[in-house]
């Protein structure tokens, strides 16, 4: 494998994109929107510097990587070995974007889904391959956090999966395998960080400072609230309605009317200088 191309370039896709980059595979990201590849070539870049302010990389590491890096809105771009998107967590865009890829592209393509939630052999159930679409899911911030988790759909060929292990692998990231369950294993277990901080909120056990300063003095890096501006306050409330129906509306996975206003709002977080947090 020596080409990649990364769908989504937001905090997810930019941050997966300079994994890849930094670890010497060819790397393209596309975004329909230009203002937006425009700030993940900002984001990537100030990332990069950073490392760089604290001894962690080189100048000549990111001349390197940096011209490894190719940003296009043109869609008919996307052809490469291996094709991952961090879009939106909606069965149907994800379901006619692989579609679409499908046609593009050569039966050697391997086909991999960010999803958070969605099951594999939903989203590979309209495809005409579906042996060659994997799950691999990263986790934010991507270009820190090491745990990628490596779903097989029912469809998805051992060899595809085997591909995509040993790639998240050679981008120094920790891999395993998980079954094709809704949330897989972090998101299933983890939802409730989210969850069940905003009921407190909501029932004003306490404000939403207090909560983050409670959950980082017991040891979590980031407290719930922080966490979802990071991450971005509706992609974390898309992901928890996506759970919230495949798991059957179970109640545990109900999504908040707090974090649904935020949405509303437009308030999604450090990307929109707004979220739980102001960061103006």
């Amino acid at each position: 494998m020596k080409t990649v191309a990364i769908i989504g370039s937001g905090v997810m896709g930019s941050g997966i994109a300079l994994c890849s980059a930094q670890s010497g595979y060819e790397t393209m990201v596309y975004d329909i929107n230009t203002d937006a590849l425009n700030k993940a070539k900002s984001y990537i870049t100030q990332l990069i510097d950073t490392s760089i302010s604290k001894g962690k990389s080189t100048e000549e590491q990111k001349i390197n990587t940096l011209a490894k890096l190719k940003f296009t809105n043109n869609f008919e771009d996307l052809k490469a070995d291996l094709i991952l998107e961090a879009i939106l967590e909606k069965l149907p865009l994800k379901q006619d974007l692989f579609q679409k890829l499908e046609d593009q592209n050569s039966p050697n393509c391997i086909f991999a889904t960010n999803t958070s939630s969605i099951p594999i052999t939903q989203i590979a159930s309209v495809l005409k391959h579906p042996e060659r679409l994997v799950g691999v899911h990263f986790f934010n911030p991507a270009h820190l956090m090491k745990l990628v988790e490596i779903i097989k759909g029912a469809a998805t060929a051992d060899s595809i999966a085997v591909t995509a292990f040993e790639w998240a692998k050679s981008l120094g990231k920790t891999a395993v395998y998980a079954q094709d369950s809704p949330g897989f294993i972090v998101n299933r277990v983890a939802r409730h960080y989210y969850v069940e901080a905003l009921k407190a909120l909501e029932e004003g056990v306490a404000d939403f400072e207090t909560i983050d300063r409670l959950m980082e003095s017991i040891g979590f890096k980031m407290g719930p609230f922080r966490l979802m501006d990071l991450i971005g306050v509706e992609t974390n409330y898309s992901v928890t309605s996506s759970m919230f129906e495949q798991f059957q509306f179970d109640p545990k996975f109900r999504p908040s009317r707090i974090q649904k206003q935020k949405v509303d709002a437009g308030f999604h977080g450090r990307k929109t200088k707004k979220g739980f947090y102001n960061y103006e």
